[in-house]
């Protein structure tokens, strides 16, 4: 019954495109199989072994010469088809720890043991499947059409995209030494509130910075009864989260985004007591380098000047640590974001590609671009949800599950067709004879 279902739909939505399917089209029956497979059977985060066993499947299937375990769990295939420009596109693998609500017939009801130990249900809450999905129809479609581009394609599934260290990895891995380096490259991400049959873009910065930054606030502890024997590290903690949201109102002109978001605070474990030190977790946000060190070193000046203010000797200030391995901003390079969208109206109609808000989200993706010298990037965004639904939730003031929702249910086919069709003629307008 239920394959039964997941074929009718598949017929269905592929069908409401009209038309005939070329040569060069994919097989869509195929596709929704996979993509019925990958979101049943999402895994986390650095454990990505069987997705990765499909997609090394999947390129091997279209004729890519394929290498696996590349940083972990990643897959790389080429294709050399002559002489001719690189074209890098990546696809990340990796679910989220989140219990699927969607109640679709092939949700997800997996667990896994996440990194602190604990067993969680595991789901696609992020799109992922339908990257690999859009990955694998572009694969064969562009294999069969090897009569009509020149050049390199380099198809990558990258592991731990949620965890911000995949990207790192399989560069750290050799990605761009040990097969061929891109003139280009190219990804895309589902969005939660576009329709299915529609992309969006961004021209210039995209996505944002994303800084870790942990703050261990010291103090003297002692009796809450006789707070004038201490040095309290929970009131000094409070006046740091009141001061840093100065460093955006105050220290970043109005024009330049950046957000800094205490996100936790640990400290105490009793009413009566005053603790020695806080913890605190912030996220720190931001588009442009000067804006992100601006950010990341006012943190450190406000939170030791802050308790030097509170009385506090040096040997006991604040500790701020910032992990060196953040995620960068992504930057959409304007002319290769021109060129692509381009393509994309001639593809889908001009009313169908449409500018969309930069975000403060991140995306690991942006590493492949940010290289010496930089490599002209774009990451767009794909439409997933049903017209009708969008439409209805427009007109009654409604807002849609987002993405990592355990809600978040995209419409599979014209979800993919778009994927694959778009992905396709971006790459075949870079590989132009």
């Amino acid at each position: 019954m239920l394959r039964f279902f997941l074929r009718s739909v598949a017929v269905l939505c592929v069908g409401s495109f009209g038309g005939t399917a070329s040569a060069a089209e994919p097989d869509y029956d195929r596709l929704a199989d996979l993509y019925f497979h990958l979101h049943a059977n999402p895994e986390l985060s650095y454990q990505e072994e069987a997705s990765a066993a499909r997609m090394a499947a999947e390129m091997q299937q279209a004729g890519f010469t394929v290498t696996e375990k590349v940083g972990g769990h990643g897959v790389v295939g080429v294709m050399e088809n002559g002489d001719g420009p690189t074209v890098l596109i990546r696809a990340d693998m990796d679910g989220l720890p989140v219990h699927e609500q969607t109640g679709l017939p092939y949700a997800s009801v997996k667990t896994a043991v996440e990194q602190t130990g604990q067993e969680v249900f595991v789901m696609h809450a992020c799109g992922h499947d339908v990257h690999m999905t859009v990955l694998a129809g572009t694969a064969h479609k562009l294999a069969s059409m090897r009569n009509q581009w020149r050049g390199t394609l380099v198809l990558i599934a990258q592991p731990a995209e949620e965890r911000g260290g995949g990207s790192i990895a399989m560069l750290d891995d050799g990605l761009f030494t040990r097969f061929p380096r891109p003139d280009f490259n190219l990804s895309l991400h589902v969005s939660a509130d576009l329709p299915a049959g529609k992309v969006g873009y961004v021209s210039g910065w995209a996505m944002a910075n994303v800084d870790s930054v942990d703050i261990y606030v010291k103090g003297i502890g002692g009796h809450g009864a006789y707070p004038h024997l201490t040095k309290d590290p929970i009131v000094l903690s409070s006046q740091i989260v009141v001061a840093l949201q100065t460093l955006v109102s105050r220290e970043i002109t109005p024009s330049d985004p950046g957000v800094v978001t205490v996100g936790a605070i640990h400290g105490g474990a009793k009413h009566n007591v005053i603790p020695d030190e806080v913890h605190m977790q912030l996220t720190v946000r931001s588009y442009s380098d000067e804006v992100r060190q601006t950010l990341i070193s006012g943190i450190k000046r406000i939170a030791e000047n802050q308790a030097r203010a509170a009385g506090l000797p040096d040997e006991l200030l604040p500790v701020v640590k910032t992990n060196p391995r953040y995620t960068p901003a992504l930057y959409n390079d304007p002319d290769l974001t021109a060129r692509v969208t381009g393509e994309f109206a001639k593809v889908l109609g001009t009313e169908n590609v449409v500018e969309v808000r930069a975000q403060m989200g991140g995306e690991d993706f942006a590493r492949y671009g940010r290289q010496d010298p930089a490599i002209p990037s774009l990451q767009y965004r794909l439409g997933t949800i049903d017209p009708a639904v969008v439409e209805a939730a427009s007109a009654a003031g409604r807002t849609l599950p987002s993405l990592h929702s355990s809600r978040f249910a995209p419409l599979p086919a014209p979800t993919i067709k778009t994927g694959v069709e778009t992905m396709s003629a971006a790459a075949l307008e870079l590989l132009a004879r």
